[in-house]
């Protein structure tokens, strides 16, 4: 079971995490797009754990409203809008929530990739953070179905956002600035289903 209190140690972990990692996804960024990935996403969550104390006893829904809005108006470039957008999206669901249950935690994960297909007019195979989103979604409910726990379905779903990652070398480009160099994109993997990956990493190491 996550409640608030732990959702505020996810954004914390996950904000380690994207620092710790801002220079290789920037790297990753500079080989097809602008170069800019890493840095200004952990500016974004820098700026998340800035207003974190704020956000104690306050529900889960407030809290990564809180957080979206913050990632759009602090991240430059597309990361801005699609992380914001997939926080709030989250946020919505989790509405006057302290605790959020099994079957909550996957209608908020399944509205945040709503969300980022929305804002992205994105879908899945076109080398985004949704090739990673997607196989941990589809991992996370098929087990859970099968009677898993919150933790070890999240191990299964970490696994296949990391095989995502792996697939977005296979594939062409068709979104964003990594669209620009159209067949020079394969073999570079995608840092947005990258840093997601990050994240999804994060929620695991705090369950």
């Amino acid at each position: 079971m996550i409640d608030s209190k732990k959702l505020i140690e996810i954004l914390k972990v996950t904000a380690e995490k994207i620092d710790a990692e801002k220079e290789y996804l920037t790297k990753l960024d500079n080989d097809i797009a602008d170069g800019d990935h890493g840095i200004n996403l952990a500016k974004g969550y820098k700026a998340i754990v800035a207003k974190l104390d704020t956000m104690e006893g306050k529900d889960a829904g407030a809290i990564l409203k809180n957080a979206g809005m913050t990632l759009v108006s602090t991240v430059g470039g597309s990361s801005g809008p699609l992380y914001g957008t997939a926080y709030m999206k989250a946020g919505a669901v989790l509405k006057d929530m302290h605790e959020i249950s099994n079957q909550d935690f996957v209608k908020a994960f399944e509205a945040a990739i709503a969300g980022v297909k929305m804002r992205g007019k994105s879908s899945e195979g076109e080398k985004t953070m949704l090739d990673a989103m997607c196989p941990a979604y589809r991992a996370l409910v098929e087990s859970l179905a099968s009677g898993a726990e919150l933790k070890e379905a999240m191990e299964k779903a970490v696994k296949a956002a990391y095989e995502g990652v792996e697939y977005t070398k296979t594939i062409r480009a068709t979104k964003g600035r990594a669209s620009y160099i159209g067949d020079r994109s394969i073999g570079h993997q995608d840092p947005g289903a990258t840093s997601i990956t990050y994240v999804l990493e994060s929620v695991l190491k705090c369950l």
